[in-house]
């Protein structure tokens, strides 16, 4: 006999309706999970395109790995984020600045120029020279500056194409910190990337740059000219799923909530395995778990596996009547491998 053969709940990401996450054991309804989610939210669908689920609707998204669809989905369950940047597509609008010094050109866009990473004609051309200048005095750059809290941590990520058949050097930081570890030099390519950077807010201006200029990093294209799309500043230390901000506003995507499967019923209350298979594609903030748990909802009697606050390290543990019978944590996880974790 299998151990799928004697387990109580199995979830596997496939079915779903809105409210509602369907596991494949037990097949009844007692094995399903309620799920809530007070907002739209985005994913990557099976032909690779970023497209809008509704209200209260979970999110099986596919990964994409070297611009290939994956053929399995997996569960997004994230955190309440806001995307800070207002015209998160419309780079024509005032909002984003073309700026150019030195040598360089002002960036030239052409809105709605070709197809997005969501299928329609909505990415912009932006043409990029910095000349033959080198140095920060040498730029050709187009940004967006928002207000937030002062000390946070962002990221700040966008989507580039190169619009022809070269690929480019260019570089993305933040507008009034370009230092440390928010500056990323980024190779375009003839595929869609996701590129990001992070760092702490000193102030309570901060903004998204990207273009071609010099600082902290080397070596860059003198002239670039690629198409962009889905521009995001988020508070966090990694990037989430896209949040569309379209309407001149700051846009907030609610957190994924999936509880409630399974009933006493369903579980043996002295024995038994408790078993996920999962993955990161963020770290832990102080204080913050990402976690898995089987529980009776008061806090004192639970299995949890999942990552805890250090760097994403893996964890487990075990309480009954309110007292620690177990627990465990690893060496640190890396992002976006996928692990087995269990507790018996």
């Amino acid at each position: 006999m299998s151990k799928y053969d004697k387990a109580s709940l199995v979830h596997i990401p496939s079915g779903y309706k809105s409210g509602t996450l369907y596991n494949v054991l037990p097949n009844d309804a007692d094995g399903d999970f309620n799920f809530t989610r007070a907002s739209t939210a985005t994913r990557v669908d099976e032909n690779g395109l970023i497209e809008t689920i509704a209200i209260g609707t979970p999110r099986l998204n596919y990964p994409l790995l070297d611009g290939v669809v994956q053929d399995n989905p997996t569960l997004l369950l994230e955190p309440q984020r806001t995307n800070y940047l207002p015209y998160s597509e419309d780079f024509s609008n005032a909002a984003w600045t073309k700026f150019a010094a030195g040598t360089a050109s002002v960036p030239v866009v052409t809105a709605n120029y070709a197809i997005s990473p969501d299928g329609s004609q909505n990415a912009s051309r932006v043409q990029f020279d910095k000349g033959t200048g080198t140095g920060a005095s040498n730029q050709s750059i187009i940004s967006d500056t928002v207000t937030v809290t002062s000390g946070l941590t962002t990221n700040k990520s966008i989507f580039v194409k190169s619009n022809t058949s070269e690929e480019y050097d260019m570089v993305l930081y933040g507008s009034t910190d370009a230092t440390g570890t928010n500056v990323a030099k980024i190779r375009i390519t003839n595929q869609w990337q996701r590129f990001d950077v992070f760092g702490t807010i000193a102030s309570t201006s901060t903004g998204l740059s990207f273009g071609l200029r010099e600082i902290s990093v080397t070596g860059l294209s003198n002239t670039a000219d690629v198409l962009i799309w889905g521009a995001q500043i988020e508070n966090g230390s990694y990037a989430t799923s896209y949040i569309p901000s379209l309407t001149g506003s700051q846009t907030t995507r609610s957190a994924d909530a999936a509880n409630g499967a399974g009933t006493a019923d369903d579980f043996n209350n002295t024995e038994g395995v408790f078993f996920s298979q999962i993955s990161r594609f963020g770290t832990p903030t102080t204080n913050e778990y990402w976690l898995i748990s089987i529980n009776d909802n008061s806090g004192q009697n639970l299995a949890t596996i999942g990552f805890n606050q250090t760097y994403g390290n893996l964890f487990g543990r075990l309480k009954a009547a309110n007292s620690t019978q177990f627990q465990n944590t690893s060496t640190s996880s890396a992002i976006g491998l996928s692990y087995k974790l269990a507790i018996r």
